[in-house]
């Protein structure tokens, strides 16, 4: 039986298998242990990464999943994203809170103050570097499409409300934890913004699959769907506008790999 974090590591082609000796070999049970151990309460759920004026198909699929988990153990999420992305999610009617490139460091300090979450999970949520942008896997700097809500993240670490954050590429929001080492290993500037818990993953949805996976063991569960939740789910957001972050097209695909490896993610993982 092959670990989770082996099948998410999978086609890895960004360096993400060079990052993973810098954490516990059980990244995804870590996540998962900590997230079952929270008071029951709200949940926010950071996704979002804008592509050319779109959200990409990497990050709201895995919050899907991972909404779906929350509720079923009694936890209330609710999407923090731009209108773009959350606009997915009120469709299906759940919970969703709007923000704006706009928004400031006290804006958020007060969203914190009324969201009162017992915890913060960022899946495919673009973080700022060490100069404070906002940049892509190219560099490019998208700091004006996209908004902060890192500083969630930032200021729940001050409050004591502990965080998970999943990322495949060194600019999410979490891989603040690794910076050193994505400075060494890879080509990139990475996220400077830390979390409780890190997921890495070839691509992040399926670190947030890996997740709910293992959290099916810590609680004697089936939280993780079959594939025909997330490609109706991935069809949905890409009938809406969604693009793969890779390719920049509105097509079925998550970083150029197409639904049959998926197909081959998710069902190695309910095997796991």
């Amino acid at each position: 039986m092959q670990a989770i974090e082996d099948i998410i590591l999978r086609h890895s082609a960004r360096g993400m298998t060079r990052l993973a000796p810098e954490l516990p070999c059980d990244w995804c049970a870590a996540a998962a242990r900590e997230i079952v151990s929270w008071k029951r309460g709200t949940v926010a759920l950071l996704t979002g990464f804008d592509v050319g004026g779109a959200p990409e198909t990497d990050g709201p699929t895995g919050t899907y999943v991972v909404a779906k988990a929350l509720a079923e153990l009694g936890f209330s999420p609710i999407i923090v994203s731009e209108h773009s992305t959350c606009a997915y999610f009120s469709e299906l009617g759940m919970r969703t809170c709007e923000v704006s490139p706009g928004c400031d460091a006290d804006f958020m300090g007060l969203l914190l103050d009324t969201l009162a979450p017992v915890g913060i999970v960022s899946i495919e949520r673009c973080g700022r570097d060490a100069r404070g942008r906002y940049c892509n896997m190219r560099g490019v700097d998208i700091t004006p499409r996209t908004s902060p809500v890192d500083e969630l993240v930032i200021q729940a670490a001050a409050r004591g409300i502990p965080t998970v954050g999943v990322g495949d590429g060194g600019n999410e929001i979490g891989m603040g934890n690794v910076a050193g080492a994505i400075k060494q290993r890879l080509t990139l500037e990475p996220c400077a913004v830390q979390v409780n818990c890190l997921v890495i993953a070839t691509v992040s949805n399926w670190g947030a699959y890996g997740i709910v996976r293992a959290m099916d063991k810590c609680t004697g569960r089936a939280l993780l769907p079959g594939f025909k939740c997330m490609s109706d789910f991935y069809r949905f957001i890409v009938e809406r506008g969604s693009v793969d972050g890779t390719t920049g097209r509105c097509e079925l695909s998550v970083d150029g790999f197409g639904l049959e490896v998926e197909r081959e993610i998710v069902e190695a993982l309910l095997c796991a």
